[in-house]
């Protein structure tokens, strides 16, 4: 039986790999994408998006804008990471679809039946207006990429995703429903270093185009940590939802800071249990990275 999925992203490099496997893997049905801010601002995000699908002949997939901006915060996107197009790097075909005539938590309304997971890739905004909105009927889990135990992005404390929307997360990380959550701790060990670029190049037109797009990515990994490679964030979360011995989780206590602007958004883990609170997230803290890149490798090598 397939998982019903949609995929909430902000392409992102490593979002649009996170697409191809999700298009690339019979065990899902990708129900549709919803757009968010974040990477990029939202109408680069959602251009992305549509000018993924059509690299790979998906423009059926239909595509949904939702938030331009967080809840509270004010807009700031991750350029430097991403480039100015929020996809830097090799070229893609202009898109011939179009976004659909609906905003994002309609549309996930629309389209979400019982046992959908929603893989949140970006800031959480979508998800948690959708929440607000229409409850948590449907939703059978929710796995995002953010947060980390122990290390951030944007800042010492903080990952970009739950930094970007510190209140969003809140509210998600509050729902009720389960949560899975993918941080740095474990995509910072997923990275696609030039061997495995090398295979992916090997692998066809849209292994090509991955490789092409790490070869961007990479310049500010290289400038920050001095890898000589990408951590594929998004595509990790994607992967765990039908692929969960990949990522091993534990369940704890994770609460959202959004009172200090020196630690906003970190996703303060109770790892070793030091309160009481209940635990309400299955949390990775590690991943088979040579598995995760098998599998990737051999789903991106399948559209051609």
């Amino acid at each position: 039986m397939t998982i019903p999925i949609i995929l909430d992203c902000d392409p992102g490099h490593d979002d649009a790999i996170a697409l191809l496997l999700a298009l690339a893997s019979p065990e899902v049905e990708l129900l549709g994408v919803t757009t968010v801010h974040g990477n990029q601002m939202l109408d680069k995000t959602t251009e992305n998006a549509l000018r993924v699908l059509e690299l790979v002949g998906r423009s059926d997939v239909p595509v949904a804008r939702g938030a331009d901006r967080p809840l509270v915060r004010d807009l700031q996107v991750a350029a430097h990471v991403h480039g100015e197009s929020g996809l830097d790097g090799p070229e893609l075909p202009m898109a011939t679809a179009q976004p659909v005539d609906q905003p994002a938590i309609d549309f996930i309304a629309d389209r979400i039946r019982p046992g959908t997971v929603i893989v949140a890739v970006g800031p959480l905004t979508n998800v948690a207006l959708y929440l607000e909105a229409h409850g948590t009927a449907n939703v059978e889990r929710i796995v995002l990429m953010g947060g980390a135990i122990a290390e951030g992005n944007m800042t010492p404390a903080a990952e970009f995703n739950i930094w970007a929307d510190p209140e969003a997360a809140q509210r998600v990380f509050r729902c009720g429903r389960p949560v899975t959550m993918i941080g740095l701790d474990v995509t910072h060990k997923a990275l696609l270093t030039p061997a495995w670029a090398d295979r992916f190049r090997a692998a066809g037109r849209v292994g090509t185009f991955v490789a092409e797009l790490v070869e961007f990515f990479k310049l500010y990994h290289a400038r920050t940590y001095g890898w000589d490679g990408a951590p594929i964030h998004d595509a990790v979360a994607l992967a765990q939802v039908f692929r969960p011995s990949l990522v091993r989780t534990e369940h704890r206590n994770v609460e959202i800071e959004v009172e200090s602007e020196l630690c906003r958004g970190r996703t303060v883990v109770d790892l070793w249990r030091r309160t009481e609170r209940d635990p309400n997230a299955d949390v990775g803290v590690d991943v088979d990275s040579d598995a995760f890149f098998e599998l990737l490798l051999e789903r991106v090598a399948s559209l051609g």
